[in-house]
């Protein structure tokens, strides 16, 4: 009987001790209740959860350090390239007004340096992105940077193993990351393989077992290819097979990612950099092809990069996308595979539909979430009734991020809309400040709408209170998908 109350006392004393963490560590207050109910009302099984899944133990401890040395390595860059200067320029001088508020945050509290002189390509599906890719690749000279979160060892992924490892016995210094949740078939001998040919290659945080919970809580969604500090690749499209679509009857899958060539790439080089330092224990000294004289471009594209993750001081990517909403006068367009934005960004767009601007939001039909869909489809009623669009893509599994504001800012990145990806996941959106591009890139947002089927305000809104439950119950498990 002693021991009962002896117990009953540590758990309540632990209980106290949580709910305290709880409330100083979570900044969210609907996060804070909803903690502290789950805690309170469901013993053990609460605080367990929150221990595995809230606690930001690694957030505190490693992130800290690694944004620490982030910053000295951006300022050690900024003194000692000469081109920085020659390639940076203010938002005064942006073509499109509305967009020089952006431009201006980015720059000065978020420290991403705005470039012109940028030739930039939009490139639709696995099918333009590869062949791009190897192309880029197989011109190296000097040295390839590769970061991804889902690096397959299929047919593409073989394809540019093969390229690599040709490279680095030619000399080039090849360097890869990979997230070792999101690419588990990168095998010891695959990796040993590499190593072999001179290629360094690390996973971004092993994924232990007895740490799994909070270290898959902060993974690194960043897909990101830096060749010779000239050319960079990023966005929605990973290295695998599934991304291309060229067999019948495969699933069809859609998605953007962009070229750039030119002094927009130095910030993706940094992040690169940062993350390789980072992940491996191992400095690399800037080198001046590392930060090259970037070639001249007849394009002049302004460009600007918007990175986040655990380690920020700001969540860039969630404010850029606010920003971004907030400045727009006619019309936002965005697609997303994953939708569940928070209350900030679900206020933006209904205020912005509310005061007359065009919105429209295309979101997949076929998902390869149950649970993510069901919690996405809960917010799409506030969205109908503001006088958002909402379209249902159709054709296969849109996997694409992006968002056009009227017609003079795109957005294309590896950012969803959801929590995960404005809170927990290391990410990068590239911001293009251009009329040209954007109309390119609007031009496919109403393309791929043509394969969706929109969703009608009238019916929506009537669905029984049954029908509605399953998405209402995933919507209390938003912060976790």
């Amino acid at each position: 009987m002693v021991w009962y109350y002896v117990i009953g006392i540590i758990y309540f004393l632990l209980l106290i001790a949580v709910c305290l963490r709880v409330i100083y560590e979570t900044r969210s207050a609907t996060k804070t209740m909803a903690y502290l109910l789950l805690i309170i009302f469901i013993p053990v099984a609460g605080m367990l959860f929150y221990i595995l899944f809230g606690v930001n133990y690694w957030k505190i401890k490693l992130y800290n350090k690694k944004s620490t040395a982030d910053e000295k390595l951006l300022n050690r860059l900024k003194k000692e390239m000469k081109v920085y200067s020659n390639a940076m320029v203010s938002p005064s001088e942006l073509p499109a007004e509305d967009n020089r508020e952006l431009a201006l945050m980015l720059r000065k509290e978020l420290k991403s340096p705005l470039t012109r002189r940028n030739s930039v390509k939009l490139l639709i599906n696995g099918e333009e992105k590869f062949p791009e890719v190897l192309e880029a690749l197989r011109n190296a000279k000097h040295h390839i940077h590769i970061e991804y979160y889902i690096y397959e060892q299929d047919e593409i992924g073989d394809q540019i193993n093969t390229v690599l490892i040709q490279k680095a016995k030619e000399g080039v210094q090849v360097r890869l990351i990979y997230d070792d949740f999101g690419s588990p078939n990168i095998s010891r001998k695959t990796e040993q393989k590499m190593r072999e040919a001179g290629i360094g290659i690390y996973p971004f945080q092993k994924v232990l077992f007895y740490l799994l919970a909070n270290r898959l809580n902060y993974r690194n969604h960043r897909k990101i290819i830096v060749i010779d500090g000239q050319t960079a690749f990023t966005g929605g499209i990973n290295v695998s097979d599934k991304y291309i679509n060229n067999k019948p009857g495969k699933l069809f899958w859609r998605d953007t990612h962009i070229r750039i060539d030119g002094p927009g790439v130095y910030y993706l080089q940094y992040l690169f950099l940062a993350d390789w330092n980072f992940c491996t224990g191992k400095v690399i000294i800037p080198e001046e092809p590392h930060f090259s004289t970037p070639a001249i471009h007849k394009d002049d594209h302004f460009l600007q990069v918007a990175a986040s993750g655990p380690d920020s001081d700001q969540p860039s990517v969630l404010f850029s996308l606010l920003q971004a909403i907030y400045l727009a006068k006619k019309e936002i367009l965005i697609t997303t595979p994953y939708f569940i934005p928070g209350d900030s960004i679900l206020e933006a767009l209904r205020i912005s539909a509310l005061s007359g601007l065009s919105v429209k939001l295309l979101v997949p039909g076929v998902c390869d979430s149950k649970l993510v869909n069901a919690a996405s489809k809960s917010y799409y009623e506030d969205l109908l009734c503001a006088g958002v669009e909402i379209y249902m893509y159709q054709k296969g599994f849109v996997h694409a991020k992006t968002l056009v504001a009227d017609g003079n800012l795109s957005i294309i990145g590896t950012a969803n809309m959801d929590y995960r990806s404005f809170e927990l996941n290391f990410e990068v959106n590239v911001l293009v400040y251009d009329r040209e591009f954007s109309e390119k890139l609007r031009d496919v947002f109403f393309k791929d709408i043509e394969e969706a089927e929109k969703i009608d305000k009238d019916s929506w809104c009537q669905r029984t209170a049954y029908e509605q439950l399953p998405e209402r119950v995933a919507r209390l498990f938003s912060h976790v998908l």
